[in-house]
């Protein structure tokens, strides 16, 4: 019997794409100016954050970008639509950051040894700014119910957090003559990214290879259709994500020769309503009669 296709077009906020193109120049502006900042006061802690904040500047621009794009829908050249290409801008804005955070280190690690003086009032006072800016664009965001505008939320909460540790090590340089504390809060603000950037790539690998998503259990699913009245068995049973967030299913289903068009189309909503809940946005069935021999049929 022929494929049947099943496709839920997600609903696009104008908001979404408006809160994140302020937060992105909100963002892209103060990083100009702590990269500035950081080499006047002679801090590598601020430079590591400007690091922070040029890798979130670099996810809020390609959330803006693809936020527009995705409203293109399909069309003859990418069938699937444009949701992938935000994976696209995943890998170049990690790969950014990778070369960046090595930069920073090869610069702070020396200085943990060699200690060089740094201007604690600016340090403080440019935390002070950056904890501003980026909790600034953090209320933008809080009200945003979209995918992107949440992990992008996320992101800038992190970057006040980073700022939180940069003012604390600007007061204890004010009152202690501890320079040290600068390379130290640079190591570990960027092996902080560092950990964040191989746990993305390693996230944008395993859709790229089109892995399972990680929440979905092939197994749960299965069971789910063969419970479904008149499904006899479930084959050639495929499962992937398109973004991370909008996840493909494609099956055979094994079902009694005497069921009429009707029935057919009847026994494939119950289908699609059985994976509703489990997260699966797109769902293409091929139906097979229990007296048809499917090519595709064997193992996973």
């Amino acid at each position: 019997m022929a494929h049947e296709h099943h496709d839920h077009t997600g609903h696009h906020h104008h908001g979404a794409s408006d809160n994140i193109k302020v937060a992105f120049f909100l963002n892209l502006g103060f990083t100009i100016l702590e990269i500035f900042g950081g080499l006047w006061i002679n801090s590598v802690a601020i430079l590591s954050d400007a690091l922070h904040d040029l890798g979130d500047s670099l996810s809020l621009g390609l959330a803006w970008y693809f936020e527009k794009v995705a409203k293109r829908g399909r069309d003859q050249q990418f069938t699937f639509g444009y949701k992938r290409f935000s994976l696209l801008g995943a890998v170049i804005n990690s790969v950014v950051l990778l070369v960046g955070s090595f930069f920073v280190l090869s610069e702070a690690i020396p200085r943990i040894f060699n200690p060089e003086p740094v201007n604690a009032v600016g340090m403080m006072g440019f935390a002070v700014l950056g904890i501003v800016a980026n909790g600034a664009a953090v209320l933008r965001l809080k009200g945003g119910d979209s995918l992107n505008e949440r992990v992008v939320r996320l992101h800038l909460m992190e970057d006040v957090l980073g700022w939180v540790a940069v003012l604390l090590g600007g007061i204890v340089l004010y009152f202690f003559d501890f320079p040290v504390i600068d390379p130290l809060l640079s190591v570990g603000i960027t092996l902080y990214v560092l950990y964040n950037v191989v746990r993305n790539l390693r996230q944008s690998m395993k859709i790229l290879l089109q892995a399972t998503p990680q929440h979905i259990d092939p197994k749960e699913v299965e069971k789910r259709l063969v419970e479904v009245p008149d499904v006899h068995s479930i084959h050639d049973l495929h499962i992937w994500t398109l973004d991370g967030s909008y996840n493909v299913l494609t099956l055979h289903a094994v079902v009694p020769p005497a069921l009429q068009v009707e029935q057919t189309e009847a026994l494939k909503k119950r289908m699609r309503s059985a994976m509703a809940d489990l997260d699966i946005q797109h769902v293409t069935v091929e139906l097979e009669t229990t007296e048809e021999k499917c090519s595709h049929e064997g193992p996973l």
